[in-house]
């Protein structure tokens, strides 16, 4: 793990956001806060790309477009503009969380209404940032549980769809080669995250990705020609896919915002508490907040999917004990400048959907177990569990059997079968409305 020179700095200034280390040492930090972000950064697009069917070239455009605007919204974190943005070591990304709201309205209203509901999102995002504070009072451990638990659920059965052939029409969907790759890339993940420590270990689904990859070359499974038909350089084009107003895509995005908000405010916390042990200011989670919702919106218009802060880079922050914002500027600048190289883009797109499943199945995994964590906090009573049971017995169950909703009108549909709107809807509902003292 790369870290600075005790006798570079003192402890104190270790903990100062506004500490600037030597650039022989912040370059080499900020890219691996980077390396700890990549993949996850980039996974989100390629499966949107497939699920929408989209061909080799947009797929490039859409993994360049997610690099680049990774970059512009962590320094909204680390520089600011007036009150926006934390002044932290914030590491912003592509959102896992959207998945669920993102894939039936690719599939139903089309990548038009994705961003144009994404970028409205993304407003809603930022005003919150006014009154985040507020919020928190009605999303407990228990409501946020729920909320990240059903995230991972719904995301799993992509996971596993990618690591047999991918969520598209594939010939030899289920074949033991994609199979055997999806396991290769997951025991290596695990290997590397296991036996190692320190900058190897933050780094393992990047590792398992690049070992599932090349091996994958020389059993024939990836196909270069796009790498050389795509450009050296490019800049990133506003309204690629146009801006389609869809109701039920912009009430969708709308509740994930919310839900995105509130894990940017864990995030803040933790970095404040595990780079500086301290409590973060109501400026910082405010400005966070702030350019969490701007980034979005921003990145909308490019043709990015909604970002959010990435919380393996606020642990990543308490392993170094650098707290230091210039550092992930200097990882922010690495984002831009790679994303405005198609090239770098292409190679990733070629990627097998075996190899993506086979990381995507751990880090989908993760997120559920981030829900359990959470539930964890809170002693669980009858209430509590009657009030589990029913928002994932509902949200689960609609988007395993969306037949059941079919009669609804369209903007219904897709909300009730996004496995998400209606575990969140339902967990703030009861636990608002059911007596705290019942014992059920």
């Amino acid at each position: 793990m790369t870290e600075i020179s005790k006798s570079a700095a003192t402890a104190e200034q270790l903990k100062d956001p506004n500490y600037c280390p030597p650039m022989k040492e912040a370059i080499p930090l900020g890219i691996q806060h980077v390396l700890a972000m990549f993949a996850g950064n980039v996974t989100v697009p390629i499966i949107i790309a497939g699920v929408a069917g989209l061909s080799g070239g947009d797929k490039v455009f859409l993994i360049q477009t997610a690099m680049f605007v990774a970059g512009i919204a962590t320094l909204l974190q680390t520089i600011g503009i007036g009150p926006v943005g934390a002044r932290l070591p914030i590491v912003q990304g592509t959102s896992f969380a959207f998945i669920p709201i993102m894939i039936p309205i690719v599939k139903t209203a089309g990548m038009g209404a994705l961003f144009a509901s994404a970028a409205i999102g993304g407003v809603f995002h930022f005003i919150l940032g006014t009154f985040i504070g507020r919020l928190r009072g009605i999303l407990p451990p228990l409501v946020t549980g729920i909320v990240v638990l059903s995230i991972g659920l719904a995301l799993i059965p992509v996971g596993i769809q990618y690591a047999a052939g991918g969520a598209g029409k594939v010939e030899d969907f289920g074949a033991l080669h994609h199979i055997s790759l999806a396991i290769l890339v997951m025991v290596v993940t695990l290997a590397v995250k296991f036996l190692t420590k320190g900058f190897l270990s933050a780094s393992a689904i990047l590792i398992g990705l690049i070992v599932g990859y090349l091996v994958a070359i020389p059993m024939g499974l990836v196909d270069f020609g796009r790498v050389g038909s795509a450009s050296w350089f490019a800049l990133p084009s506003l309204f690629s896919y146009g801006f389609e107003i869809n109701t039920a895509a912009v009430i969708g995005m709308l509740l994930m915002s919310v839900v995105s908000a509130i894990e940017t405010v864990g995030d803040i916390s933790g970095i404040t508490t595990g780079g500086a042990g301290r409590e973060a200011t109501d400026r910082e989670i405010a400005g966070g907040t702030m350019a969490d919702g701007l980034g979005t919106a921003l990145g909308a218009l490019f043709g990015a999917m909604p970002n959010t802060s990435y919380s393996q880079n606020v642990g990543l922050v308490a392993l170094t004990g650098v707290m230091s914002r210039h550092v992930v500027t200097c990882g922010a600048v690495f984002l831009i400048i790679a994303g405005l190289f198609p090239k770098l883009g292409a190679v990733i797109s070629v990627m097998p959907n075996a190899v993506l499943g086979g990381a995507a199945i751990i880090m989908f995994g993760m997120i559920a177990g981030a829900g359990m964590k959470l539930l964890a906090m809170t002693k669980l009573s009858r209430r509590d569990l009657v009030i589990i049971a029913v928002s994932l017995g509902i949200g689960l169950g609609l988007k395993s059997v969306p037949e059941a909703v079919a009669t609804l009108p369209e903007t219904a549909k897709i909300l009730m079968t996004s496995g998400l709107a209606p575990s969140a809807f339902l967990a703030i509902l009861l636990n608002l409305i059911l007596p705290k003292e019942a014992d059920l």
